[in-house]
């Protein structure tokens, strides 16, 4: 007895089951490994932008001290509109030098509780706005923050 050929064009042509649970998992896969990624990248940028934000106000502090042989009592008087940081929320300036009432007890401090700069505080709140004056505290973790009289500009979690 003669076999029935099935003509090609008869024949199924889509995928099995197995292989696309397959796939699904290859891309399931490399987005688990993707997309953390690309967040930490996107918040390195941020923090890089901060920073340089930071000196870019820094900067303009400095040339404000030398022309008025004092520093500000708040970056609205070097800036307007206040710089916002990669988060949306304003930078925060707090001048300690000469120290006027309660700027000392408000300064940023090390994990020493030491403040952390002896002219003034510039710092932004990080990705989450909420920030707390020493910077071992769970809310200032992510802050960026100028320290050693601006010897240091970075993470927190870093000085």
């Amino acid at each position: 007895m003669k076999k029935a050929h099935c003509p090609p064009a008869a024949r199924s042509r889509g995928f099995t089951l197995l292989e696309l649970m397959l796939a699904v998992t290859v891309g399931a896969i490399i987005a688990m490994v993707a997309i953390p990624l690309y967040q930490d990248y996107i918040m390195r940028s941020k923090m890089a932008q901060v920073m340089a934000d930071m000196t870019r106000i820094d900067t303009a502090i400095e040339a404000y001290r030398i022309d008025n042989e004092s520093l500000p009592a708040s970056l609205s008087e070097v800036f307007s509109p206040v710089p916002t940081d990669a988060w949306g929320n304003e930078f925060v300036y707090l001048r300690l030098q000469p120290a006027s009432r309660g700027s000392r007890g408000a300064a940023r401090k090390d994990h020493n509780l030491v403040p952390i700069n002896s002219d003034y505080d510039l710092y932004s709140k990080g990705e989450d706005g909420r920030s707390a004056g020493p910077l071992t505290a769970r809310h200032s973790r992510d802050d960026i923050v100028r320290a050693n009289n601006g010897a240091f500009f970075g993470a927190a979690e870093d000085y």
